[in-house]
């Protein structure tokens, strides 16, 4: 081995060991939640409403139902999630508590309330960006172990990559029939090649949730340095009108004209900001539990004036690739293949710390054995001489 990869090596293995516990859990955690939302729908009925052929309720209307005799909450988060779909209202309660309820979208009948900290695949999610650690802490170490995960990945493949081309084909297949070290080796190196480009996608997308650096890096970079100065400005409602109006049906106005400027949208997120210069919020999602391809509307809260609409068409490169964060790090983008893909990748990426701690292992055992037999050897031979 030369110099330099014995550098390389050296890297590889204390990175490893700095990074190794992080990347298993953070790995296996993300292969639980691919099938989130497929697992949800079969366990629980109340993901699924029978289709009727008439308008959706007035958000109004729901909000009214999901705060009934729930006293001092609040609620800032409508959603419609389809046709098929109950919406669902975030419920803020006394003591920093919450809880979802889920209404039939047709009926304003209550399905479900349902408590986030005690969902199964919440509790995953947290742990997966958090580690169950107080989200600034959490997120931080879970952010460097990645990045470390990044340079990982790159070192295994300098390490990996076959000196001769005759070494190459051997280098690309898993000797099933070798001795179990063999098999465990060609795991962690050829399993762990295959999964590397989709592995810094992953990386690169959880990088993004993480850090606001990291959203503004891939803006920076797919607007190719170009400015949209347009969508960097957030207008407000004027503070002055709230003694003047009352503005309890102004969701409802705006939803109708988000329903109308975006007709084939079959997911909408209103959010009511509840400060005095906040405004009215509704994305309208192309497709249900998808969160690419969206139109963005904001409304003055007071006057339900349309201050600001952003197409999909309209957006630039930068703020597309942003928005299409959430489905490429769980491989939706590309629909259930792409939730198998990213499922295996993150499955070979919880493997990868195992494996290579067994390599290593390994080594230090042979490393022991090598020096007991020199020891030995040595004795041998001075009482030879002797």
């Amino acid at each position: 081995m030369t110099r330099f990869k014995k550098t390389i090596l050296f890297i590889h293995r204390w990175l490893g060991f700095i990074s190794g516990l992080v990347v298993f859990i953070v790995s296996i955690t993300g292969c639980i939640f691919c099938f989130q939302d497929e697992i949800q729908d079969l366990i629980h009925d109340y993901r699924k409403v029978e289709v009727q052929y008439k308008p959706y309720l007035a958000p109004s209307l729901l909000k009214a139902e999901a705060l009934k005799g729930r006293k001092g909450a609040t609620a800032s988060y409508i959603y419609y999630y389809g046709a098929n779909r109950p919406a669902g209202v975030l419920v803020n309660l006394p003591k920093d508590q919450m809880v979802y309820v889920y209404l039939n979208p047709y009926t304003g009948k209550i399905t479900a309330t349902e408590n986030p900290a005690r969902n199964f695949f919440i509790i995953v999610e947290y742990i997966h960006l958090y580690l169950l650690l107080p989200p600034k802490i959490g997120g931080m170490i879970v952010g460097i172990s990645v990045i470390i995960f990044v340079v990982l990945m790159i070192t295994g493949i300098v390490l990996w990559w076959p000196k001769r081309k005759s070494d190459r084909k051997r280098s690309f297949n898993i000797k099933w029939n070798g001795r179990w070290r063999r098999i465990n080796y060609d795991l962690h190196n050829v399993l762990g090649f295959y999964a590397t480009g989709i592995a810094i996608i992953l990386a690169f997308t959880g990088l993004s949730i993480a850090f606001d650096w990291m959203r503004e890096g891939i803006y920076t970079t797919a607007n190719l340095g170009k400015v949209y100065p347009s969508e960097k400005i957030t207008p407000k409602s004027d503070s002055l009108l709230k003694t003047k109006v009352d503005n309890r049906f102004i969701i409802d106005e705006a939803f109708a004209v988000a329903q109308a400027k975006s007709p084939s949208a079959e997911m909408f997120l209103i959010y009511d900001d509840a400060s005095v210069a906040g405004t009215v919020g509704i994305t309208a999602f192309a497709q249900s539990l998808h969160y690419y391809k969206s139109d963005e509307y904001l409304f003055e809260k007071y006057t339900g004036k349309l201050l600001k609409q952003t197409t999909h068409a309209q957006k630039s490169p930068g703020l597309k690739m942003n928005d299409m964060n959430y489905d490429l790090h769980v491989g939706q983008v590309l629909g259930f293949t792409g939730k198998i893909i990213a499922f295996l990748a993150s499955l070979i990426c919880a493997s990868l710390p195992i494996t290579g701690f067994i390599i290593w292992l390994g080594k230090r055992k042979k490393s022991k054995s090598k020096k007991v037999k020199e020891v030995v050897h040595r004795r041998v031979v001075r009482q030879h001489l002797s």
